[in-house]
């Protein structure tokens, strides 16, 4: 994607360096077991859960009195938070203008940017629980080497569009939160059984997925910024986040009955039908059977 000169988002909070709790959270590394903590992102469930019994001791930043230890950033890291940032501030100019389309007024939501480990409107996270929105701080939080770990745990080529799609597709959860969506479809959930909770979750992440594509369709439109190949690096990246795809890779083969984010291509589907139309109106994946999606 072409960024070049873009702004960046006013809107990002820099956590690399320092805590936000006065103690060490527990968790397992990123290292060898990125797969796992995407599973749970992109799965359902609580990611926390699979932390539960591991050591962060290598990763977290704060110490047991609240202190920090300093943190340098990469060049190359800082070249990503560079491009995140200007990706986020284009969900807010693309998202303030479609929803002043349908007479309504959009609330930046904010980016925070993380290293090891985190403590949110939702309760404490590391970097192993993957990229994640929170609705009660209306937060983005994300740990760079999510991103930089994404090419080498799901054998995706990477690319920039492959990174904006994992922004975008948080972000579409915040303007499910503003648009009542996400709070609707969670009271739902506590209501009926699991089986149905996970149909409805993974109504939710297909939408997200949905508006993620919306994005980079007005985005295009209205900057030219998808280039040759970023199409086919988001649905790259939509086909190795699928639940039938990462439960076959995790344990050789798939549980429909569990799946919380959507078959992959599921995933391609809302994707790329968010790319074709870039309406918000087109994206209602919980009206239809749950089969048609």
């Amino acid at each position: 994607m072409k960024f070049t000169g873009r702004r960046q988002s006013t809107n990002v909070e820099d956590r690399r360096g320092s805590t936000s709790s006065g103690k060490k959270t527990a968790g397992m590394g990123v290292g060898g077991l990125v797969v796992a903590a995407l599973i749970t992102w992109l799965m359902g469930g609580n990611p926390l859960s699979v932390l539960s019994n591991a050591d962060l001791s290598s990763i977290v930043l704060g110490n047991a009195d609240g202190t920090t230890q300093s943190y340098t950033p990469t060049a190359q890291e800082e070249e990503m938070a560079v491009f995140i940032s200007q990706v986020f501030a284009s969900t807010e100019d693309i998202w303030a203008d479609q929803f002043q389309k349908i007479g309504k007024k959009y609330v930046n939501p904010k980016l925070v940017i993380f290293k090891g480990s985190v403590q949110s409107g939702c309760g404490g996270a590391t970097a192993s629980v993957g990229p994640f929105y929170c609705s009660a701080d209306q937060c983005v939080y994300l740990d760079l080497s999510f991103l930089t770990d994404m090419k080498k745990q799901l054998g995706v080529e990477g690319g920039d569009f492959a990174y904006a799609y994992v922004i975008a597709h948080e972000v579409g959860h915040h303007v499910q939160n503003l648009l009542g969506t996400l709070g609707s479809a969670h009271q739902y959930m506590a209501k009926v059984d699991e089986t149905e909770s996970n149909r409805t979750s993974v109504r939710i992440e297909l939408q997200a997925d949905f508006l993620a594509g919306a994005w980079a369709c007005n985005e295009n439109k209205a900057y030219g910024s998808l280039e040759d190949g970023d199409i086919e690096k988001g649905i790259e990246t939509a086909l190795a986040i699928g639940d039938d795809y990462l439960q076959k890779q995790a344990r050789g083969y798939s549980v429909p009955e569990t799946f919380t984010h959507g078959k992959s291509e599921q995933r391609v589907k809302w994707l790329k039908k968010g790319l074709q139309s870039g309406r918000i109106q087109d994206g209602d994946t919980f009206s239809c059977d749950y089969s048609q999606l």
